[in-house]
C-alpha cells in the first residue's frame, strides 16, 4: 500500500521535529519534507508534490494564511491546519480555511502530556483523510443548468425553521450563504458544522464577525429567535422541539458529534412541513438520511451542488437517497432559500 507523503510547513525546529515523530510513527504517512516559512513552502509544493500539507498558521514572513491561498490557487494540494487554540490563533486558522484549507487540528501537546496520544492520533487521521481530497479547482455551472434536479414548487407552508450542516469547506461555505441571507433574513438558523471541538467557540465567534447575524452557542435549551444562528455546542449534538434547541449529549453517530442527522431529524419531527433544510459541502454522508426525514415531512430540502463543493460526499449522499428538492451551487443558494421563505409567506398571509 502506497503511504501518504506529508509536507510539514512549521517554522519552529522542535514543534517540527515533534511533528516528524507522530508522522512517521504512522504507517500509512511518511514525511516527504519539511518548509520554516510560506515562501518555502510554495517551492517545496512544486518540487516535492506532497499528498497532504500540514500547515503552521503563524510563519515568518508569509502568514500561513497566504500560503494555504497561493497553494490552492497554483497548486492545489489538500491542506490541514495545525494550530494553537488562542484567540488570535483561531481567527487565523477561520481565515485559512475560508482560503481553502480543508480541516484544522489542535497542534500535539509533548510526549508527556495526557492528551498526547488523542491529539496525534487526531493529527495523522485528518492528514489521511484529507489526502484523499481532489482539491482541483471547478467553474460553477450556469445559472440557468444550475440544478441537477427539475424545479419543485415548495409546500404552501409558512416555515419557521432553516437547519443548515456542513463539514469540510464548510466554514468558506457558510460564510457565502449567511451573508446571501442578509441581516433582514425571517427565520432562525440552526447550524452544524463538524470541526475540532477545541475550535467550534473559536469558529462561533469568527462567524458572528464576518457575517451579519448573531450566533449563540447551544450548551443549553435556547429558545430560537430570527436574527441570531444557533450553533451545535462542542461535542454534543443539537436537537429541535418547536422552535426550542436542546444540546444532547448521546452518542456519536456515524463518528460525528454534532450530527447532522440528528438536527434534522429532529426538525423532521417536531416542525413537520415547516423548515428548510440545507447540506453543504463535507466528506461522508453525515445528514443525507436525516434530510430525506425532513423532505418527507414536507419541508423543502436543499443541497449544494457538486460543481462547488470542496467535498460532495455529504450533499451526493442525499441527492442519491432522494433527499433533496434542488441541488444548487453556493452562490445560488442564499438567494432560492429567500425566494422559498418568502412566498411561503405570501401564500400564507
Amino acid at each position: 500500500m502506497k503511504t501518504i507523503r506529508v509536507l510539514i510547513v512549521e517554522d519552529s525546529p522542535v514543534v517540527r521535529e515533534h511533528l516528524r515523530s507522530i508522522i512517521s510513527a504512522d504507517p500509512r504517512l511518511e514525511v516527504a519534507g519539511f518548509a520554516a516559512s510560506g515562501e518555502e513552502s510554495l517551492e517545496m509544493v512544486v518540487r516535492l508534490k506532497p499528498d497532504v500539507i500540514s500547515m503552521d498558521i503563524r510563519l515568518p514572513g508569509m502568514q500561513g494564511i497566504e500560503a494555504t491561498r497561493r497553494i490552492m490557487a497554483e497548486y492545489p494540494t489538500p491542506i490541514v491546519i495545525v494550530s494553537g487554540v488562542d484567540m488570535e490563533a483561531m481567527n487565523l486558522t477561520m481565515q485559512a480555511l475560508r482560503a481553502g484549507a480543508l480541516a484544522v487540528v489542535e497542534k500535539p501537546a509533548a510526549s508527556t502530556h495526557e492528551e498526547y496520544a488523542a491529539l496525534a492520533g487526531k493529527l495523522c487521521t485528518q492528514l489521511v483523510i484529507m489526502s484523499q481530497v481532489q482539491v482541483v479547482r471547478q467553474r460553477p455551472l450556469p445559472r440557468h443548468i444550475a440544478s441537477s434536479d427539475s424545479f419543485t414548487r415548495p409546500p404552501k407552508t409558512a416555515y419557521r425553521l432553516l437547519g443548515i450542516a456542513a463539514s469540510t469547506g464548510g466554514p468558506g461555505a457558510l460564510m457565502q450563504v449567511l451573508n446571501g441571507l442578509g441581516s433582514d433574513f425571517a427565520l432562525p438558523i440552526a447550524l452544524v458544522q463538524h470541526m475540532t471541538p477545541a475550535f467550534l467557540p473559536g469558529f462561533a465567534e469568527w462567524l458572528a464577525r464576518v457575517t451579519p447575524f448573531a450566533v449563540s452557542m447551544v450548551d443549553q435549551p435556547k429558545m430560537l429567535r430570527p436574527g441570531t444562528v444557533y450553533v451545535a455546542a462542542p461535542d454534543h449534538h443539537m436537537a429541535i422541539k418547536g422552535l426550542t434547541a436542546f444540546c444532547d449529549s448521546a452518542p456519536a453517530i456515524g463518528g460525528h458529534r454534532p450530527s447532522a442527522n440528528v438536527l434534522f431529524s429532529s426538525m423532521a419531527n417536531s416542525l413537520g412541513n415547516a423548515a428548510v433544510g440545507i447540506l453543504l459541502t463535507g466528506m461522508g454522508d453525515d445528514g443525507a438520511a436525516g434530510i430525506c426525514e425532513l423532505k418527507r415531512a414536507g419541508s423543502y430540502t436543499i443541497a449544494e451542488d457538486e460543481s462547488t463543493a470542496v467535498v460532495f460526499g455529504m450533499p451526493g449522499a442525499a441527492v442519491r437517497l432522494g433527499g433533496v428538492h434542488q441541488t444548487l451551487p453556493l452562490g445560488d443558494i442564499a438567494g432560492r432559500v429567500r425566494q422559498v421563505v418568502s412566498e411561503s409567506v405570501e401564500a400564507n398571509s
